[in-house]
């Protein structure tokens, strides 16, 4: 609502001088809203779009001038800047939240960190500082570029979480004294809010597990090491399901499959994929519904650790969108053993792609620029794929990576073209090694921290010595050459604080500064914030919304007509970012609750 009230005046202005001018757009022009998306002409929806204004266009003589425009294919490398050159945690875990502050969390157990917890607090801990006083969690305001610590009671080193409909982080599991727990954090607008430890445990310790957020608002936790099998929170029965996929996957002293790769499919079952291997699972009956080929090459779980995205769902009439897998980066086998002993092996180069809708899904192989293992892949509001961290020699593990991969690389998902797919950005002066992260923030730009390749923080280590600082990546579309071309929102119609129900059709008014819209080129999506850690950000997933009717209400001003997923298989309840993008050039997002 902040937003809101911020360009109420912009608003004011744009609709005042529509008075006087006659839109030169009408509803349902056009059935493409971006050169890699289309779907079927809309249905009439131009009932809310009735209100004409009959005077003349006054800019209408007006040239506006030539300009740059935005597209894939436009070089452009993006720009790195330091944020925080310390927040005293090494930013191990990350989870942004509807505020727009972000959970951020390191292990507990090691001693003292370098982020003292407010006068009073210390916790019990017999295996490090047995009277820790400082911080092993923080919470980072986007907004202010300030920062707060938390205090966790547990250890959750190597953990797992997903946020719930009401915006609440759920995280399980962790090391030790935290091998069973389940922790939540509910976000609020002052400086009370903290970790809070239930008192109910998880059945079965789970320490390097996956968590995800189910439509019904539970949490599915699969694996974690010697953790062959799967369980809900909540979960009143305390039951637990084996799960041989992953014992059958597990490779002797490298294990190659903690941290499985999850993903909630559009017909409510769940992709799991584990070193090389992947299923569908009917969680709900616990049945496996098919099996999918190995993926070719390396190794793609911890610790040889690659990454994995499900590609944006463009929805149109259908409520089976068709689905694709990303998986990239990795280390072959035995790469964990040998960087044990001081030999690096080369990483992975390749990429693999799959339509696990289809009746006989393959994987289709592609390389990257850059070799990468422990590689962070996040889905970009343009709904392109940016890859950041990781080495280009060895493992995940403690001193087990080698040769930094400092330059983030963008893949380009709908780009015919498989040699232009890639495009290498520019490069950071930080190494982030094992134990990095990076998520994706409201306005369109990727934070990036973390790195502690040791047992300890060491800051003197002469390689990758402890990394404390936070940075933000500004993709080349948030340049400043592309200013004119990126939309503002101004208001979301049809809602109630902005909460959208399944199917609902809504509307959404935005500005495009002195920019005229182009007709088929611009799209509307959604983005659910993940939890990142080890290189997996889980939850995460892109909705390309089903655009049925558009109007022009002022010069630069538009609204257009949406229709909200239609069921919650397609996209579980809770908080998303809504973003317009035209010519792939997104806003700063809006956040929306999405509920039954």
């Amino acid at each position: 609502m902040a937003l809101f009230k911020k360009q109420s005046f912009l608003f004011f202005l744009v609709i005042t001088f529509s008075l006087f001018s006659t839109p030169n757009s009408e509803p349902g022009r056009h059935n493409q809203h971006h050169p890699h998306y289309s779907h079927a002409p809309p249905p009439d929806q131009s009932a809310i779009f009735k209100t004409k204004f009959s005077s003349e266009l006054l800019l209408s003589t007006i040239s506006l001038p030539t300009t740059p425009r935005y597209s894939a294919a436009t070089p452009g490398v993006g720009e790195w800047s330091l944020l925080q050159e310390s927040v005293g945690v090494s930013a191990m875990h990350m989870q942004l939240l509807h505020n727009n502050k972000i959970v951020i969390f390191d292990r507990a157990d090691f001693g003292s960190s370098n982020l003292s917890l407010p006068a009073g607090k210390c916790r019990f801990d017999p295996r490090a500082a047995k009277h820790d006083c400082t911080a092993h969690s923080l919470l980072y305001d986007v907004d202010s570029n300030t920062y707060r610590p938390l205090m966790v009671q547990t250890d959750v080193w190597c953990s797992s979480g997903a946020v719930n409909s009401l915006g609440t982080l759920v995280q399980t599991g962790g090391y030790h004294d935290g091998y069973k727990k389940i922790r939540t954090f509910t976000p609020c607008n002052d400086d009370t809010c903290d970790w809070v430890e239930l008192p109910l445990n998880l059945t079965v310790q789970r320490w390097y597990g996956s968590d995800h957020i189910l439509p019904d608002d539970r949490v599915i936790v699969v694996g974690g090491r010697r953790a062959y099998s799967y369980e809900f929170f909540p979960n009143n029965d305390n039951r637990v399901f084996p799960f041989p996929l992953l014992k059958e996957t597990t490779d002797p002293k490298e294990e190659n499959n903690l941290y499985p790769f999850l993903h909630l499919l559009p017909d409510g079952n769940l992709f799991v994929f584990a070193n090389r291997r992947s299923l569908l699972l009917d969680y709900k009956n616990d049945r496996i519904v098919r099996e999918y080929p190995e993926i070719p090459g390396e190794k793609r779980n911890y610790p040889a650790t690659g990454s994995s995205v499900m590609l944006p769902l463009k929805l149109g009439n259908s409520s089976y969108p068709a689905v694709e897998i990303l998986i990239c980066g990795g280390a072959r086998g035995g790469a964990y053993l040998k960087a044990l002993r001081g030999r690096f092996m080369a990483a992975s180069k390749s990429c693999g792609r799959i339509r696990v809708t289809d009746p006989e899904p393959v994987w289709v192989m592609e390389d990257m620029p850059l070799r990468r293992v422990m590689p962070d892949m996040l889905l970009l509001p343009t709904g392109d794929v940016i890859i950041v961290n990781g080495a280009a020699r060895g493992s995940a593990g403690w001193e087990c990576g080698d040769e930094p991969v400092l330059s983030p690389v963008m893949y380009y998902p709908d780009e015919p073209e498989p040699a232009k797919r890639f495009s290498a950005l520019s490069p950071s002066t930080k190494p982030r090694m094992y134990h990095s992260a990076a998520i994706l923030l409201p306005d369109g730009r990727v934070l990036v921290g973390g790195s502690n390749p040791h047992v300890k923080y060491n800051f003197t280590a002469a390689k990758y010595p402890t990394d404390l600082s936070l940075e933000a990546f500004s993709p080349p579309y948030l340049g400043t050459e592309y200013a004119h071309l990126r939309p503002s929102i101004l208001s979301i119609d049809g809602t109630a604080d902005n909460a959208v129900a399944y199917g609902q059709q809504f509307t959404i008014s935005f500005s495009l500064g002195g920019f005229q819209l182009v007709p088929g080129e611009y799209l509307v999506t959604m983005v659910a914030p993940s939890f990142t850690t080890h290189s997996f950000a889980m939850n995460q997933r892109l909705l390309v919304l089903y655009v049925s009717a558009e109007q022009q209400i002022a010069p630069f001003a538009y609204k257009v007509m949406v229709n909200a997923p239609p069921t919650a298989n397609i996209a579980p309840p809770g908080y998303y970012m809504l973003f317009v993008v035209h010519q792939g050039v997104p806003c700063h997002s809006v956040w929306i609750k999405l509920h039954i």
